[in-house]
């Protein structure tokens, strides 16, 4: 299975038409989460600001499963030196920063009306920046190694580090004392959020989802692309 996902003529292939087909699913399931979001009704409590939900809480989904494609591409490359699992974990780190940003921002904005302060040194909002800056880190340690192969391995050995910071976002809610509400949706005795909030916010969450794998696989052709032309260049070069 390995083998034929690192087959570069394959995943080519494949991914022609799995991107488009990923990126139609992501907006069908988007306008809908989002329809059904704003024509549900305000919550007793957060009023309209619990729609701040719907933006906030995939975005730190797809932010957490971002870093964990990132870090086992990154494992594939180091230990197995396939190609393609170093293009794959250079293709999400952008992406998992960009949708860990969009949760840190619309988590402040969902804090300030809740907690009555933008920021708060919490547990579960440190733990997020700390993934945030991770991947600033992962990327700028890519850049800044001319040597394509060992940005790779330098960057892998980072991203693999930072996997342990996962299990602190998703359990500092339990092990420590936080404003951040506990688990909400992936809990014993099922969700406890109401099934007028619950459809949106898992229509929302797999569009996130389809969005990201969508353009993960459109940069990783982009990378295969640049290598192939920057190869043929230097074949020509030295003819």
């Amino acid at each position: 299975m390995i083998s034929a996902l690192a087959n570069p003529a394959r995943f080519m292939a494949t991914s022609r038409w799995l991107a488009p087909a990923l990126g139609a699913l992501a907006a069908v399931l988007l306008v809908a989460g989002l329809y059904l979001g704003f024509a549900a009704p305000d919550d007793y409590q957060q009023k309209a600001t619990v729609r701040i939900m719907f933006i906030h809480v995939p975005a730190a989904f797809v932010g957490m499963g971002a870093y964990a494609a990132l870090g086992v591409a990154s494992f594939f490359g180091l230990v197995f030196r396939h190609v393609l699992a170093d293009l794959a974990a250079k293709a999400a780190a952008p992406l998992g920063a960009a949708f860990t940003g969009l949760a840190l921002v619309t988590g402040s904005l969902w804090g300030r009306p809740e907690w009555g302060t933008w920021w708060v040194w919490d547990a579960r909002l440190t733990s997020v920046l700390v993934l945030f800056l991770l991947y600033l880190g992962y990327m700028a340690l890519q850049a800044a190694l001319d040597d394509e192969q060992k940005a790779a391995r330098a960057a892998a050995i980072l991203a693999l580090v930072g996997l342990v910071n996962l299990p602190v976002i998703k359990f500092s809610v339990d092990w420590w004392s936080t404003l951040h509400q506990g688990e909400s949706l992936f809990r014993k005795g099922g969700p406890t959020i109401a099934a007028v909030y619950l459809w949106p916010l898992g229509l929302m969450s797999v569009g996130y989802m389809s969005l990201f794998g969508a353009l993960w696989l459109v940069l990783i052709r982009a990378e295969v692309w640049r290598r192939r032309t920057l190869a043929a260049e230097l074949a020509r070069a030295g003819a």
